[in-house]
Parts: C-alpha cells; sequence; structure tokens
C-alpha cells in the first residue's frame, strides 16, 4: 500500500504558486495577478510508482508572522504535527530580494527544502539574468528554474522532491536579513540586454502614465469595458442561436413523438425549455472570461486597482477591499470570503455588505436576455448597456459604502500598497483553459439548481388541474360546427391558446405569482415575470429558465427556441410580456437586488450574526426596488410601452 507524503507549496503572492500546483495535481486552481486574492489552501494528490504525495498549496504572503489571515493559515498549516516530506518555496525572480524574508522564516523549520524560481524571462526583460546553480550553492537547497508559464509543466518535479534537503538557518548569526539579502542578490544576478531593459522600462513608464492617471485611467477603463462586452454580443451571436436551435428541434422532436400527457410536457417545457434557457448564454459567459482573461494577464487589471483606490478611498473603502470587490465580479461568496484578508473590521464589515451589488456572473443570462430585448441587433449599444449595468452595481455598492462608514462604522481607512505586475503578451491557451473552466463551473454548479426548479416549476405550473371554462368550451364546440377546415382549426387554436393560459392562472404558480404581482408591478413584473422573480432567490440564473418554463406552460408559441418563447410571450391583457419600459425596469432592479440566498447565508457567518444579512437583504431590495420603478416610470413618460 501506497506511503502518503506531505509536500508543500509556500511564497510570496503573485509567484506562481497555483500554476506549479497545477501542473503537480492537474487541478484547476484559479491563477491571479491580484495579491490576496484567496486566505485558504488548497489540497491536492499527485500519483508516485511507491508512494503518493498530499500536495498543499498555501496562499501567497511576506512574512508568516504578519497579523494577517493568510500568514495565520501558513503559521497554522506549517506548525501541524505532521512530518512534511519537503517544503517547496516558489522564488520570483523579478522580485529576488523581497523573497527572502519568507525564505529565511521558512529554514527556521527544519524542514526538506527546494526551490522553484519563475519568471526568469520576465527579468532578463528587464535586464538581469539569476545564475541557479549559484544559487542553489548559496541557499544549500535545490533550485530549477522556469522562465515561463508553459515551462512549470515540464519541470522534473519528482526529482526536485527526492533532492530536497534540509538548508542552513538563514542568516547566520550576528546578520541581518537585509543585508544578507543585498548581498545574496549581487552574487546570484548579473546584467544582461543593457539597453533593451532601458528601453523596455521606459515604455513600461510610459503605459503606466496613462493607463493609471486619475482621469485618463478611468476613461480608457470605461471605452476597454464597452468595447469588451460589446465583443461579447458579436462573437457569441451565432453559437447561441445554434444552441437555442439544437433545443428547439430536440424539443418538436420529442414532441412528435409522444403522446400528449403529463411526461411529455415535463420533457418538453420543464427539462427542454428550462435547461435551454440557462444553456444558451453559455457561449456569452465563455467569452466574456475569456476577454477578461486576456486582459488580466497583459497586467493592466493591477494598474485598473490602483484607478478604483482613488474613487474607493472617499467612500470610506480601503484599497484592500478592490480584491475582494473584484472577486465579486465572478461571484460575490468568494468576494466576501477574500474580505477576510481586510485587517480593520469596520472596513471587512462595510466591504461585505457592499460585495453582492458588484453585477457577478450569475446575473448575465438575465442581463443578456434584458439587454437583448432592449437592443436587438445592436451589439455596441448592448455593450454599452452591458457596462452600464456593472457601472450601476460599482456606484451603488461605493455609495451604500459611503453612507454606513459614515453612520453605522465610522473610522478612517488603511492605505493600499499593491504590486504591479510588468507588461506582458497573455497566454491564449491559458485564457482558454480558464474560460473553459468557468463555463464548467457554470454549468457544474447551477445545473442541478436549475433542473430542479424548473421540474419543480413545471409542476406548480401545471397543478392542480382544472377543467376547461365555458369559453373554452363554446369555441370547441362552435369549431365541432364549422364545415370550413380552417375556420375550425382556428378555433381550436384559440381554445386550446386560452386554455393553456387558464390553466397556468388557476395552478399554484399562477397563485403565489398573483399574490406577489402587486409588488412587483411597479417594476414591470405581471404574475408570470413574479413567479421567475421568486424562483431565482434559490440562484439568480435560474430567473430565465424559471421564465422559459412559465411561457412554455402558459402559452402556444409556434417557435420552440428559448429566446423567441420569451420575446413572444404576451400578458393576460394580450400586449407583450417585457415591454422596453418593463424590461429596463426589471434589468435595474436585478442589478442591484439581493437575488442569492446562498450570498446572504455567507454574510451571515462572516458577519458573525444575522442583523447583518437581514440589513443587506432590506437595503438591497428596497434600493433595487425605488430604483426599478423609477427607471420603468421615466421610460413610459417617454413614451415607451411598459
Amino acid at each position: 500500500m501506497a506511503t502518503t507524503l506531505h509536500v508543500t507549496l509556500a511564497g510570496n503572492p503573485n509567484v506562481g504558486k497555483s500554476t506549479l500546483f497545477n501542473s503537480m495535481v492537474s487541478g484547476k486552481s484559479r491563477i491571479s495577478n491580484h495579491p490576496g486574492i484567496t486566505a485558504e489552501s488548497v489540497d491536492g494528490f499527485r500519483d508516485r510508482d511507491k508512494d503518493r504525495l498530499l500536495v498543499t498549496d498555501l496562499p501567497g504572503t511576506y512574512s508568516l508572522h504578519l497579523d494577517l489571515p493568510e500568514a495565520k493559515l501558513c503559521r497554522q498549516h506549517l506548525d501541524q504535527d505532521v512530518e512534511f516530506a519537503m517544503l517547496i518555496i516558489v522564488i520570483d525572480a523579478m522580485g529576488l530580494r523581497r523573497n527572502f524574508q519568507l525564505f529565511s522564516e521558512l529554514t527556521q523549520l527544519e524542514i526538506p527544502m527546494a526551490a522553484v524560481v519563475t519568471k526568469s524571462h520576465e527579468a532578463q526583460l528587464r535586464g538581469y539574468q539569476i545564475d541557479l546553480e549559484l544559487l542553489e550553492e548559496q541557499l544549500g537547497i535545490p533550485v530549477i528554474g522556469a522562465a515561463e508559464r508553459s515551462d512549470v509543466r515540464s519541470l522534473e518535479i519528482d526529482d526536485l522532491i527526492d533532492g530536497a534537503r534540509i538548508p542552513a538557518q538563514i542568516p547566520a548569526q550576528g546578520q541581518s536579513i537585509e543585508q544578507w539579502g543585498t548581498d545574496l542578490l549581487a552574487k546570484v544576478s548579473k546584467p544582461v540586454h543593457p539597453e533593451q531593459a532601458r528601453r523596455r522600462r521606459l515604455r513600461d513608464d510610459r503605459l503606466d502614465r496613462l493607463l493609471i492617471h486619475p482621469i485618463l485611467g478611468l476613461t480608457l477603463f470605461l471605452v476597454a469595458m464597452t468595447l469588451l462586452f460589446g465583443s461579447v454580443f458579436w462573437i457569441a451571436q451565432y453559437p447561441m442561436e445554434w444552441i437555442d436551435a439544437l433545443f428547439g428541434k430536440l424539443g418538436v422532436w420529442i414532441s412528435s413523438r409522444m403522446d400528449e400527457g403529463a411526461l411529455r410536457g415535463l420533457l418538453v417545457d420543464g427539462v427542454i425549455g428550462g435547461v435551454s434557457g440557462t444553456l444558451v448564454f453559455l457561449p456569452q459567459i465563455v467569452t466574456l472570461f475569456f476577454l477578461v482573461s486576456l486582459l488580466e494577464e497583459t497586467g493592466y487589471m493591477a494598474r485598473a486597482a490602483f484607478v478604483a483606490d482613488r474613487w474607493l478611498r472617499p467612500f470610506g473603502l480601503p484599497g484592500q477591499a478592490f480584491v475582494p470587490l473584484l472577486s465579486s465580479h465572478a461571484c460575490a461568496i468568494p468576494g466576501i470570503l477574500c474580505s477576510r484578508l481586510i485587517p480593520d473590521r469596520r472596513d471587512r464589515l462595510a466591504t461585505i455588505l457592499v460585495a453582492p451589488f458588484l453585477s457577478c456572473s450569475a446575473r448575465l443570462p438575465v442581463y443578456i436576455l434584458l439587454v437583448g430585448i432592449l437592443f436587438p441587433d445592436r451589439p455596441i449599444a448592448a455593450g454599452a448597456a452591458f457596462i452600464g449595468c456593472y457601472l450601476l452595481g460599482a456606484v451603488a455598492a461605493v455609495g451604500t459604502a459611503g453612507l454606513v462608514r459614515r453612520t453605522l462604522l465610522p473610522g478612517r481607512s488603511l492605505p493600499m500598497v499593491l504590486e504591479l505586475p510588468p507588461y506582458r503578451i497573455p497566454s491564449v491557451k491559458e485564457a482558454l483553459r480558464i474560460a473553459f473552466d468557468r463555463g464548467m463551473s457554470f454549468l457544474t454548479n447551477a445545473g442541478t439548481v436549475i433542473l430542479l426548479i424548473c421540474i419543480a416549476l413545471w409542476w406548480l405550473s401545471n397543478y392542480p388541474s382544472t377543467p376547461a371554462g365555458a369559453e373554452v368550451t363554446a369555441l370547441r364546440e362552435s369549431a365541432a360546427m364549422q364545415s370550413d377546415p380552417i375556420e375550425a382549426n382556428s378555433l381550436l387554436e384559440r381554445a386550446r391558446s386560452l386554455e393553456l393560459r387558464e390553466s397556468a392562472q388557476a395552478s399554484y404558480a399562477g397563485r403565489l405569482g398573483r399574490w406577489v404581482e402587486p409588488v412587483l408591478a411597479p417594476v414591470g413584473a405581471d404574475w408570470q415575470l413574479s413567479v421567475a422573480v421568486l424562483a431565482s432567490f434559490a440562484a439568480r440564473e435560474v430567473f430565465v429558465s424559471s421564465l422559459n418554463v412559465m411561457v412554455g406552460v402558459g402559452q402556444d408559441l409556434e417557435d420552440p427556441t428559448s429566446m423567441a418563447r420569451i420575446r413572444g410571450s404576451k400578458r393576460d391583457d394580450g400586449s407583450a410580456l417585457l415591454p422596453p419600459a418593463s424590461a429596463a425596469g426589471l434589468l435595474v432592479f436585478y442589478v442591484l437586488a439581493m437575488q442569492c440566498l446562498p450570498t446572504l447565508a455567507v454574510t451571515r457567518k462572516e458577519t458573525g450574526g444575522l442583523r447583518w444579512a437581514l440589513l443587506q437583504l432590506t437595503w438591497m431590495t428596497a434600493v433595487a426596488w425605488i430604483l426599478g420603478t423609477a427607471t420603468r416610470s421615466v421610460m413610459m413618460a417617454m413614451g415607451f410601452s411598459g
């Protein structure tokens, strides 16, 4: 039976530990250019011939003795009563000197160690090269290099593990770590390509002056985001249509081969109709993450952090809040968990309260649907509206933070320190991997919930069964007496459509929707939309699938595709289900509303009580309802149908 050996990866933030970890265990850890992205460790396994490695990727920290969550977690892990097989320290050649503090502390543990030096190629572009053989001699442990990210996967990790040694305690007695580090850096580094390095520094400085400028930097960021989201609509348009058409044909195929009844209705309207309402947006979600990953890999997003810091600080948020808020654009839950890295409790609570205002990926299907209804076949306008959604959420977040920090949590925020990564050409392969991982995460995390809710909604929308009304009976009797088959079919179709509507209205879902409708009507929701809004409290992205089930059950539409279902659906009075004013009101509502019970649960856990979660729910719902109602009212005053 193979023995299990404990191997730990340690290093400063943003040195490439996650890349090394993924290559060792074939893991899927997220890689980011921002230090402090997480305060949690990640475990994985690597099987060898005679043993099995339990590999732990610790969060990045500059020192084990800092009073920060990531440093505390590292200390707790290394203080375990476990015999560590080895400790791999990942060293960044771009900032060799600052790595020595952590290395010195790790040598005190007397654990076999080895080192991996990353970003050697970028260091050469900056004008210096690390002599790895001399560095190995000076540190007293095996050292291997990975010039670029792709080199990590070809490293002889097993040889490195087998050759690990216990290093001497560094620095020696009577010598400071600063002096030791300075002397070592002078020994192991040598200048290369000085003129090329000078030109690169000048180029980077010019770019920084432009991108970090308080006004021009913000303007360029908004332009870049508008073009990015416009590209998302344009690039993903065709695969969306293919997926939508595929599910539509599948529904027609099943309908043609099954007798009418509950099972066919469940499969066509509940399962296919509901799931297609989410899968149709997968191309846009994957495209968005691909483009954002490319942008992040260039080193630009860290510059955006400095621009954002100038705008966050007047509202009482610290610079450390940028990473949790940025993470909340993927999902508010990891964003809230990242707030553990904020040292001041008041800053941390304020960040937790406002993080769900930032537009997460679960809102994307709702945005895509409603923006597509508002701006059909206009990708640039749709892209501008998309960035407007993100900006509205950001403005609501900082506005709420300013209010909270001046009333409930008064006090000054701590200054921000953030390392700027070098500019570099992004890896398309890595961006594709990240986009694929995020797409699969969206499917696996949301798929089960969506399917269960769609099945439940189909049942609620079909039961209890009700007899046909007098008008339906009269139409069928008239059709039976018609001698003209065309007129008879027309009457039968009218009877079927009316029967479907009456059945949906009398169902459990219809009753629930009519009970909630008076509250959500000012925002633009009828009873069908109200049911979808309630269902989306389990997960925001469920809104589109739920609505697709509702209109599929309650109406008889010729076009079976999910987008056409919703666009062509009618209300009880015969008007469009989503006219422009209502679509705009609901869009604003979804940008701002707290529509996620799991996020509320995490807020309760991280704040240590229910009152902050209830405050978050009440405040966000009130703001969403007021601004959603105002948006719809303004649109109707401008002459748009509502």
